[in-house]
């Protein structure tokens, strides 16, 4: 399987790899900066650069059965099994995704309610959540968002065990994706002293004031309880 190095630092944005495999549906590493994608998150972009200066295009990276999978555009003059390569992503694009995704957690903690569906886009992303009252006010939400922003609220990664997330079930907030787990430990991020703590195996800036201003656009009801709240960054 692939060394995922973006689970420990987002802020990684090359790294030498050799090629374990290479098929119709992408060329697959040893290990990767490339964010695959997943829990919303759209997958790196960026490019594969072999020995002999050859600069491949990834347009996508996406999870496959025996690692992750850099998606190339053009297929001639692909690497073979054994070769190195370096690995660049896009950082604009991923950054962009990073503020977007942190600014997620922070919208999650402010909103009573399950989350039920979420995406990341270019500069924006929403996220959905089962409440069973008033849908909350966009002024209100956007004020205390960016709060939060402001504070410059220091974020983390730690890791718990399996068990421990199973005896602590009120840590997983989304309806819809599991929590990344089955490996022994799982991913965890800290936002402040109590902002928010829950399991996610996505790239998140450092400190919420990294994220910039924020505002929520749009609340709408999708479903007797469902309601779709969506925020654009600057």
């Amino acid at each position: 399987m692939t060394d995922e190095l973006f689970r420990t630092d987002s802020y990684l944005r090359t790294c030498t790899a050799r090629v374990v495999a290479v098929t119709g549906a992408g060329i697959v590493l040893d290990r990767t900066v490339f964010y695959p994608t997943g829990g919303g998150q759209p997958g790196d972009a960026g490019t594969l650069t072999t020995k002999d200066g050859q600069r491949l295009q990834v347009s996508d990276t996406r999870k496959g059965p025996d690692g992750i999978l850099h998606v190339v555009e053009d297929t001639t003059g692909l690497p073979v099994a054994g070769e190195e390569v370096t690995a660049e992503i896009d950082w604009d694009r991923r950054h962009v995704h990073m503020r977007v995704h942190t600014a997620m957690h922070i919208l999650c903690s402010l909103v009573d309610g399950a989350v039920t569906g979420g995406s990341i886009g270019p500069g924006r992303g929403r996220i959905d959540f089962d409440i069973p009252g008033e849908r909350p006010d966009k002024q209100q939400l956007t004020d205390r968002m960016m709060q939060v922003i402001e504070a410059n609220e220091q974020v983390g990664i730690s890791w718990i065990t399996d068990a421990e997330l199973a005896d602590n079930p009120d840590l997983v907030r989304t309806m819809s994706v599991k929590p990344p787990s089955g490996s022994g430990r799982v991913r965890m991020i800290r936002i402040g002293d109590g902002v928010d703590f829950q399991p996610c195996g996505g790239t998140h800036v450092a400190a919420t004031g990294e994220i910039g201003p924020v505002s929520v656009a749009k609340i709408e009801n999708k479903g007797r309880r469902n309601r779709r709240i969506s925020f654009v960054l600057g």
